[in-house]
């Protein structure tokens, strides 16, 4: 981990019931949501990463949300805006690891049977494959993707002849956050040059390999998960579940994966030509964290940076509609006559353009989810401008994950929520504390199955935050307001490590 500066005990000052601030020197104050449960949960790096960030040339804004702990150069479940700047870091390793749902018409007492969902993870085990580098052969029922559609769908994104070639249904496109992302100049043709300049460079290994993980899901935290959905109990969920196509009562597919091993190659190439791009020129790092490089926008680091990140975030778009794609065939072979419509598909390791008090800017989003309410420009045109659009937050599979609207309190937050619980645990502290036995017969005694002989322990529910709490924070704070509560049925994982 890289070396940043000490701040012996940096402390949050409380504002509110969920919100407070983050003094920072010199800058404006990070502000911080989170309970007092949850506010004495963040340890003293992961506050300091956040006021090094918030130090960090051309940033105007820091937010770190109730989910966050440490992460590459700021904290995972941070939002950092910069009208000026590009940093690698708040977006991530895996760039546009997002979130999908896809509402299905089958009943909750159809997936009551073990047998039945038993069979189901067969049926979708054959179609996704699941773990670090695995791909497309290792699934024998799985879409095969060539390099020419596989190129395609990395500088075009979900356009209509990539979607009609891999039979994505053409709908599920305007229930994207973004379906398309392009080059640092708002065109494909940049894209396109950077990929031949990246291959030329020799610079994606594999790059045939990684075309085949379309379709595929990540190790460590990705999963797919079979859900029952039930709609809070107020008139307002009730009509806005009907706008988001959520049905109370029916079984749901929530999945969480990213770009694979093209979007870890890309972004940590990004790092390492940065970080020694700051090295040649001795230009200062940000609390001396080399994970905290930038560039400043319009110089060919900046291009460069954008271009590699819309390419990841083409893939990890196709990858995701691919998925449900897949998912919903294995449903009906099982379950004939099944449909299946996209509720949403939205991105947490991502920078965007957005308007942030009055100003264009880049709005880096790490392990954060954008939040935009009723009414926001942003919607304007979609399916979800009179309601804001759906947020999906997985919590684990013990205690769920819901479905939540923003509400107009989200712009103290740059317009964004946590991602999920976030962990409390890192990986080998959870392998070497938590016990195997237990994990498996709590989630037995929940009757939730999964793919694996024994679940993952850096992935158990008690690595994770409290759910409930990190969920009373977002609420309290006036960010978001539940819609629907989904309870897992069987879990989709894989045991090799990964993060966001």
């Amino acid at each position: 981990m890289t070396q940043i500066e000490n701040n012996p005990s940096p402390q949050v000052v409380p504002t509110d019931a969920a919100v407070g601030i983050l003094p920072v020197p010199g800058h404006k104050p990070v502000t911080v949501i989170g309970t007092d449960a949850i506010r004495a949960g963040f340890d003293a790096r992961c506050l300091q990463q956040a006021i090094n960030a918030g130090t960090a040339p051309g940033v105007t804004e820091v937010v770190l949300n109730p989910d966050g702990h440490v992460g590459y150069g700021a904290p995972i479940g941070c939002v950092m805006v910069s009208p000026t700047h590009i940093y690698p870091g708040p977006v991530g390793v895996d760039i546009k690891c997002s979130m999908s749902l896809l509402q299905m018409n089958i009943p909750a007492d159809a997936v009551a049977d073990r047998k039945l969902r038993r069979a189901l993870i067969i049926a979708l085990g054959q179609r996704l494959p699941t773990g670090a580098g695995q791909g497309q052969r290792s699934a024998r029922k799985s879409r095969k993707v060539g390099r020419e559609l596989g190129v395609q769908a990395i500088t075009a994104g979900a356009s209509g002849e990539v979607c009609a070639a891999m039979g994505i249904p053409p709908e599920w496109v305007s229930r994207c956050e973004d379906s398309v992302h392009l080059g640092h100049d708002d065109s494909a043709d940049a894209l396109a040059l950077r990929l031949e300049q990246l291959l030329a460079a020799k610079q994606l290994g594999d790059f045939d390999d990684k075309l085949r993980q379309l379709g595929s899901y990540g190790g460590g935290n990705h999963f797919g998960e079979c859900e029952v959905v039930t709609i809070a109990d107020s008139d307002r969920a009730r009509a806005t579940a009907a706008t988001f196509g959520l049905h109370d009562g029916q079984v749901a597919f929530l999945s969480h994966c990213g770009s694979r091993g093209l979007g870890n190659l890309l972004a940590m190439g990004q790092f390492r030509a940065l970080q020694h791009h700051f090295s040649n020129w001795s230009i200062p790092l940000p609390g001396n964290d080399r994970d905290l490089v930038y560039a400043p926008l319009g110089t060919p680091q900046a291009d460069a940076y954008l271009d590699d990140m819309a390419l990841g975030a083409n893939f990890a778009t196709v990858n995701h509609l691919l998925i449900n794609a897949l998912v919903l065939e294995a449903f009906r072979e099982i379950l004939p006559g099944t449909t299946g419509k996209l509720v949403y598909f939205i991105s947490h390791n991502i920078a965007r353009r957005e308007i942030v008090d009055n100003r264009l800017a880049w709005v880096h989003r790490k392990g954060a989810t954008r939040a935009f309410p009723a009414g926001h420009p942003g919607l304007k045109g979609t399916p979800f401008e009179a309601t804001g659009h759906p947020i999906l937050l997985p919590g684990n599979p013990r205690e769920g994950s819901v479905v939540m609207v923003a509400a107009e309190g989200a712009e103290k937050s740059c317009y964004s929520v946590n991602h999920g619980a976030g962990r409390c645990m890192g990986r080998k502290d959870a392998i070497r504390r938590l016990d195997q036995a237990a994990i498996d017969e709590d989630l037995d005694r929940h009757d939730i199955l999964s793919n694996c002989r024994q679940y993952p322990k850096d992935e158990a529910p008690d690595a994770y935050k409290d759910f409930g709490e990190v969920l009373r924070s977002v609420e309290l704070a006036g960010l978001a307001t539940p819609v629907a509560k989904l309870t897992a049925r069987f879990v989709i994982k894989d045991g090799d490590k990964a993060d966001d």
